[in-house]
C-alpha cells in the first residue's frame, strides 16, 4: 500500500525547497504527498524576496480536512513562520497516530529568517513533544540551543543530547556546516547515537536539502520503515539527487537538487 505523507510547510515558487521539494521527495520516495502550505514566499535561487503568512486558521481547515477523509500514515514540518502558526499545527496534530519529522526551518540559506525568534520558545513548547524526529542543521540547533553551532563531532554529541532533553523522541543532527571534506550526521535516541558518514558533495546545487532530506524519511517511515533505515534510506537518495543536480539548469545561484534523479526524467528508465 503506497503510505500517505501530509507535508506542512512553505511554498517556494522556484521550486527548490519548501512545499514543492516535498512533494517531489515523498513521490520519488513512493509516497502519496499531500501538502498543507503555512506561508507563501517570493524566492528563487538567489534568495527571498519577500514572506507572507496566511490566517493561521486556513492552517488549521486545510489539515482539518484532510484528517477528515485521508489516513495519513506520517508527516512532514517544515517552515512555519510564527508562534501562532506553530501552536495551530500542534493543535491541528493533536491525537494522531502516525510518526512526525519536524525539520526546523529558521533561515533560508541565504539568510533570510523565516521562523520569527519569539516563535522558538511555541515550537520548543509545543511541537518538539510531538516530534518522533527532529531534523536540525547546526545553525538551527544552536538557535533551538541558544549557544554557539557546534564545530566538531565532540560537540554535536552534546548538543544532540540537550535536544532530546525538549522532547523530540529521535533527533538528526546535520553536520553539514562542519568545515572539511566530511559531511556527518548523527542520529541521536535513548539507545544511544549512530554516525551517518558521506563525503561532502562540491556543488552550489543544494537549494532544499533540508526540506528533501526529512520529506523522504517521513516517507520511509510512513512505509512502516524503522528509522535508522528510513533515515538511511532517505540519505542515499539526497547523496544521489545532490550528485546528479548539475543535470539541471536552474537558476543562477544555488540550485536545486535533482529530486527525480532515478527515474526517466533524467533519461533513465
Amino acid at each position: 500500500m503506497i503510505p500517505n505523507i501530509l507535508s506542512i510547510a512553505g511554498s517556494d515558487p522556484s521550486g527548490g525547497a519548501g512545499i514543492q521539494a516535498d512533494i517531489k521527495a515523498i513521490s520519488a520516495n513512493s509516497g502519496y504527498a499531500m501538502a498543507a502550505i503555512t506561508g507563501l514566499t517570493a524566492q528563487n535561487t538567489q534568495g527571498v524576496s519577500s514572506l507572507h503568512l496566511p490566517p493561521a486558521q486556513m492552517l488549521s481547515d486545510q489539515i482539518a480536512a484532510i484528517r477528515a477523509d485521508i489516513r495519513i500514515d506520517a508527516v512532514k514540518i517544515g517552515m512555519l513562520g510564527n508562534a501562532q502558526i506553530t501552536c495551530i499545527a500542534a493543535d491541528a496534530l493533536a491525537g494522531l497516530a502516525a510518526p512526525i519529522v519536524l525539520d526546523p526551518v529558521m533561515v533560508a540559506k541565504g539568510g533570510d529568517r523565516l521562523l520569527e525568534r519569539q516563535a522558538v520558545t511555541a515550537l520548543c513548547d509545543r511541537l518538539l513533544p510531538m516530534a518522533d524526529l527532529l531534523t536540525p542543521n547546526l545553525p538551527e540547533a544552536a538557535d533551538l540551543l541558544e549557544t554557539a553551532p557546534a564545530k566538531d563531532r565532540m560537540a554535536m554529541q552534546a548538543q544532540a543530547t540537550a535536544l532530546l532533553q525538549l522532547g523530540p523522541r529521535a533527533v538528526l543532527l546535520k553536520g553539514g556546516h562542519l568545515p572539511g571534506e566530511d559531511s556527518p550526521d548523527l542520529l541521536a535516541t535513548v539507545d544511544g547515537m549512530d554516525w551517518f558518514d558521506a563525503a561532502r558533495h562540491h556543488t552550489r546545487n543544494t537549494h532544499g536539502t533540508g526540506c528533501t532530506l526529512s520529506s523522504a524519511i517521513a516517507a520511509w517511515l510512513g512505509h512502516g520503515v524503522p528509522l535508522r533505515d528510513a533515515v538511511a534510506r532517505a540519505k542515499t537518495y539526497v547523496s544521489k539527487a545532490i550528485t546528479s543536480a548539475d543535470e539541471l539548469s536552474v537558476g543562477s545561484g544555488h540550485g536545486p537538487l535533482n529530486h527525480f534523479h532515478l527515474s526517466a526524467i533524467s533519461g533513465q528508465a
